[in-house]
């Protein structure tokens, strides 16, 4: 039943008499006071009757009772300012919301329907609290909870970068794209997607923060795990297809072959030699590529790129036969020698020994570069191993088999000492051909410990031929054999009986060795060493080096080429006696070059051409 309208009952209160009609009226007119603030042309007090203000306040409580705080309303233009829309949503005062939130609404003009979120019935000045954006985010909102839910895409549009991933505009709401969301790989210049729409996979909300994070590749993996599938079903060995290489290392590039990528290492790549990937492919380029391997476990799939070619080493043989003189492309230098290509994919070998017919090659970088053009000899070929042994001295007649009969034996040369060793000096002949002049052959009269007591490096000397073994590269000289020698006349000179003044010059085992002038040396045994009668267990025992004595020539042998001495007395006048005991040597047949071992001749060659170097 409709209440009658003529009379308000307050509330049946014990103890409390019913309003009277007075009180009736003054507690509608202050119910009705805020409208009378607000739209004084309406309430006039002494204008209505009771029963006006009964309709009135159903009126009023009406309105109430249809509008709430947080609901979205519909609202009517009524002007738009500056930088104002003054809105009308049939409450007791408009509201205003700024211009800039209607920039979805170019046309918007005074008469239009908007809908807008109804903040607060009254802020401090009475006035409607509204906002379109807020109203446009809650209806937005319904929409990404529902998708969110229900875990369906939603499209948005990358619109700028910050710190960490991408602004992503969804439906005209911010939500957050991390970066390691972005692809299914990380992305080298994100600016480049900007602007681009994509699918989104919603994976965090929050209304009340109004945090949105959403992941594209969520959708990528999914997209991926169902074309993995298909080609786990359609992928064999040994296939060939086409795919898109997606990235570029130092080891190889990624192909991606519709949802699974494969690696084309670089030894793949091509026959040839390659330094880096990016010689051959580049990013987003298409090609065709052999499946080499396939390991489903380890999502390991190997590709080929020069299967696809003719293999280089097909009948190598026949196109390089031994003897053929080549050309080719120096490509790398180890420390045994240089690889020279041929043609791609074909490689052939110079070791070191082969470099040079006359010089000690240290490092093969002292006679090529690389990038270098050469010629060469092929050597070997072993199609198996995949691998072509070249000279490049070959290219070259070899001067040591020219030599025996450009320098026969007793040649009497010139040439320049360009290294000493222990055992004898090195001459250089001719550029790059070096003899070996022995001890034995510097002197004919002396025992010479040291080379330098004869020649100095850089002397330019006088030598003959005394043998050439092409064979083995070596050539014996003689120092000595350039002068005449003097034992055919050394028993004329030195008749046995001789008085002498002689030095000690080295100290035997068995006697002691004394110079006697003119490069001429003596030997004095043991038993002629001893003038104070007393018996002598050591040479060292009476003697030492640089000592003076006086001697008796007892044999001379012209043959053997020794004088044999006997001591006659010890002059007064002598050098200081050293502290330390003068060295003994042991009495052992004489050396010759051909005594020298091959490795250190070729030490000693190396070193001078080290020195020269």
């Amino acid at each position: 039943m409709t209440p009658d309208t003529n009379t308000i009952e307050a509330p049946d209160i014990a103890g409390v008499s019913p309003l009277s009609q007075r009180e009736k009226r003054d507690l509608q007119k202050a119910q009705l006071r805020p409208l009378a603030n607000r739209r004084p042309e309406l309430y006039e007090e002494d204008e209505y009757t009771s029963d006006e203000y009964e309709q009135m306040m159903d009126m009023y409580n009406g309105t109430l009772a249809s509008i709430e705080e947080g609901e979205i309303v519909k609202s009517k233009v009524l002007e738009i300012r500056d930088n104002l829309v003054v809105l009308d949503i049939g409450f007791k005062s408009e509201g205003t919301i700024p211009l800039e939130e209607f920039k979805d609404l170019p046309d918007l003009k005074p008469g239009d329907e908007v809908e807008v979120l109804l903040e607060h019935l009254e802020d401090q000045e009475g006035s409607v609290v509204l906002s379109k954006k807020k109203a446009d985010f809650m209806r937005v909102w319904e929409r990404i909870r529902v998708a969110y839910e229900s875990d369906q895409p939603v499209e948005g549009t990358l619109v700028k970068k910050i710190k960490g991933g991408v602004v992503v505009d969804l439906m005209g709401v911010d939500a957050f794209l991390p970066g390691s969301q972005i692809a299914l790989r990380r992305v080298p210049n994100i600016d480049e997607l900007l602007g681009q729409k994509y699918e989104f996979k919603i994976i965090k909300l929050n209304k009340r923060r109004r945090n949105i994070v959403v992941s594209r590749r969520v959708i990528l993996e999914t997209e991926r795990a169902g074309k993995r599938e298909k080609l786990m079903k359609e992928l064999e060995k040994d296939q060939v297809r086409k795919g898109v290489v997606k990235n570029i290392t130092d080891f190889g590039a990624f192909i991606d072959l519709g949802g699974v990528d494969g690696l084309l290492h670089i030894t793949d790549m091509s026959w040839g030699r390659i330094q880096h990937p990016s010689e051959m492919v580049a990013i987003g380029a298409e090609l065709e590529v052999k499946v080499l391997d396939i390991d489903w476990e380890r999502e390991r799939i190997s590709l080929g790129l020069k299967q696809l070619q003719s293999y280089p080493w097909k009948d190598v043989a026949a196109k390089y036969p031994v003897g053929t003189r080549v050309s080719g492309k120096v490509v790398s230098i180890t420390n045994y020698g240089a690889f020279i290509e041929l043609e791609p994919g074909i490689e052939g070998l110079v070791h070191i020994s082969e470099m040079s017919w006359t010089r000690n090659v240290r490092h093969p970088s002292k006679l090529v570069s690389i990038g270098e053009a050469i010629e060469a000899v092929v050597l070997k070929v072993d199609p198996t191993e995949e691998k072509i042994s070249l000279g490049m001295k070959q290219t070259e007649q070899d001067p040591w088999m020219v030599l025996p009969l450009k320098y026969p034996v007793g040649t009497r040369i010139n040439g320049k000492v360009r290294n000493l060793t222990s055992f004898g000096a090195f001459v250089e002949i001719e550029p790059g051909i070096d003899g070996l002049i022995h001890i034995s052959d510097m002197s004919w009269t002396k025992r010479v410990q040291h080379p330098s007591e004869v020649v100095k490096k850089g002397d330019d000397v006088d030598v003959v031929i005394l043998n050439i073994d092409s064979d083995n590269k070596r050539i014996s000289l003689g120092l000595k054999q350039a002068e005449e020698d003097p034992w055919l006349k050394i028993g004329e000179n030195y008749p046995v009986g001789t008085e002498l003044r002689g030095k000690v010059v080295r100290l035997m085992d068995k006697g002691v060795v004394v110079d006697v002038g003119n490069d001429i040396e003596g030997f004095v045994p043991i038993s002629q060493l001893n003038v104070t009668g007393k018996p002598i267990q050591s040479p060292a025992d009476v003697a030492w080096e640089t000592m003076n004595l006086d001697v008796r020539v007892l044999e001379v042998d012209p043959i053997h080429r020794r004088i044999v001495l006997a001591v006659t007395g010890i002059p007064e006048e002598q050098p200081p006696r050293p502290e330390t005991p003068s060295k003994v040597f042991t009495e052992d047949g004489e050396a010759t070059a051909a005594d020298v071992p091959p490795e250190v001749i070729a030490a000693a060659l190396a070193e001078a051409e080290t020195t020269e170097g």
